[in-house]
């Protein structure tokens, strides 16, 4: 399979545990008989790792393809927590203490919970940079739509919001990957 197609179904994959997430009642319905919504998160999120591979290569990309594959990384520590958690079902003093013990222990809540998310946001933003001089537009709907995707869920805790950030986001790496290059040619 081309990695622009890996790159599209991760997105997809992605964009779709979004749209679970992003409804709070619809999303306890989507957590039966297993939790799909973070299933379909850590498929996306694995299969976004592709992005690595299709964009130009050079400095900028080496530092993006470093950080996205954190990234990916810290997406399946928080995937893996979220799956324990699911695991206690209706066990609310199961899931406050495991909550607990993660917000005590800082080498598991920074790297799985609080940063290292985010840095698969952060390391597909950076690869955008490289077309912020070609493709404007879409280079700044993945640059502008990352933190917004975290600042709508973390900060303003509208799921909606979350949603449409996360649509932007990935709209703009779409297009991104289905640039046109404006190559003219050389005549000697």
């Amino acid at each position: 399979m081309k990695p622009k197609t890996i790159c599209l179904i991760g997105l997809f994959f992605f964009v779709l545990s979004y749209i679970m997430f992003s409804n709070s009642a619809a999303f306890e319905y989507f957590k039966k008989p297993v939790d799909f919504a973070h299933w379909f998160n850590l498929i996306g999120a694995c299969l976004l790792l592709s992005f690595n591979n299709v964009f130009p290569k050079n400095r900028l990309n080496s530092v993006a393809s470093f950080i996205t594959a954190l990234g990916v990384a810290a997406h399946v520590g928080l995937c893996t927590i979220d799956f324990i958690m699911w695991s206690y079902g209706d066990n609310e003093a199961a899931k406050a203490l495991l909550t607990e013990h993660i917000s005590n222990t800082p080498s598991i809540l920074f790297p799985f919970v609080v940063v290292g998310p985010s840095l698969l946001f952060v390391g597909l933003a950076v690869h955008a940079v490289n077309f912020i001089k070609t493709h404007t537009i879409n280079a700044l709907m993945v640059i502008v739509g990352a933190p917004l995707v975290g600042v709508s869920f973390f900060v303003l805790k509208n799921g909606i919001l979350m949603l449409l950030s996360c649509l932007v986001f990935s709209l703009g790496l779409v297009l991104l990957l289905h640039r046109k290059e404006n190559r003219e040619a050389v005549i000697v």
